[in-house]
């Protein structure tokens, strides 16, 4: 993975979700998108629920159709899919699925 940040930072984007609970007590889902090379937010959005079409429509509003990355790290998360997968090579993006169980994996290592 070391290789990976090494060889492709400038072309390179994370994506993750976290939870941010309300003050009505609903739970939300965002998805985060972060350029390695800058360290800079590419993009973000909110859901109550996050389903495969939902994501990989992010996919496409953080990428753009001219200036997409030529790879993404991502976890296993279900909520990726094969939808976001196709739509991840309609863009000619090469995803890397980081090992379970390990979110340090999609951290860039300090210079």
């Amino acid at each position: 993975m070391a290789r990976v940040f090494e060889n492709h930072a400038e072309d390179l984007i994370a994506g993750d979700f976290f939870t941010i609970p309300t003050a009505t007590f609903r739970i939300m889902f965002v998805l985060v998108v972060l350029s390695h090379d800058r360290r800079r937010l590419v993009h973000f959005n909110v859901t109550e629920h996050p389903i495969v079409g939902w994501t990989a429509r992010q996919l496409v509003e953080a990428c753009g159709l001219e200036e997409a990355p030529g790879h993404l790290i991502r976890d296993r998360d279900q909520v990726y899919g094969e939808r976001f997968s196709r739509q991840a090579r309609a863009l000619n993006i090469r995803e890397a699925v980081i090992a379970p169980r390990s979110p340090w994996q999609t951290r860039m290592p300090s210079a």
